[in-house]
């Protein structure tokens, strides 16, 4: 499997990190494309670095990197996850603004009918935002807020990152063993 994994700027850059290390011991082949205000936050929120996310990930984009194999439809990758991902770049998806690599690769892969799964990280809403949401879900992009599950009785921010990271991979059919599931 190849997915491409987008982080940007939104605070929860940690699920963006926690994924791509779950899809590299899991043996999935990741392209990852993080933005410059996704580098502030990782500085900000966790102790990691880009060379980090290098690491991490099979191939590593920035933002500027338009002539990237994942920014046309004839390279085929079985998805797309943007974790988190800011409203700036929601915004960005539902009208179509194509100005870096995670937009034109999210305009790939719904264009070519591919998962594409937007890891939302926002409260309160505006109905500016609502609407974005609802512009993207109609355009066949998957819709997921960051809102860990308590049912598990999750003991640290690490076992609540790893719930919603486990969601994600269940939208790709990927297994794992991250959370306990309900019932």
């Amino acid at each position: 499997m190849k997915l491409v994994v987008a982080v940007t700027g939104a605070s929860g850059v940690a699920y963006g990190v926690r994924l791509l290390e779950v899809l590299k011991q899991s043996g999935v082949e990741t392209y990852a494309v993080v933005t410059d205000a996704a580098l502030l936050t990782l500085k900000y929120e966790t102790e990691y670095s880009a060379d980090y996310l290098k690491s991490i990930a099979s191939h590593y984009h920035q933002e500027g990197e338009l002539d990237a194999p994942i920014a046309s439809g004839s390279f085929q990758v079985d998805g797309m996850v943007v974790a988190p991902c800011s409203m700036k770049t929601l915004a960005s998806i539902a009208h179509g603004l194509e100005s870096n690599l995670v937009v034109r690769s999210a305009m790939v892969s719904l264009k070519e009918r591919r998962p594409l799964l937007l890891l939302i990280r926002e409260t309160p809403l505006n109905t500016i935002q609502i609407e974005n949401m609802l512009r993207c879900s109609q355009a066949g992009a998957i819709i997921m807020p960051a809102s860990p599950s308590f049912y598990n009785d999750p003991k640290d921010v690490s076992a609540m990152v790893d719930q919603v990271v486990g969601r994600i991979l269940d939208v790709f059919h990927l297994p794992h063993t991250l959370y306990r599931r309900w019932g």
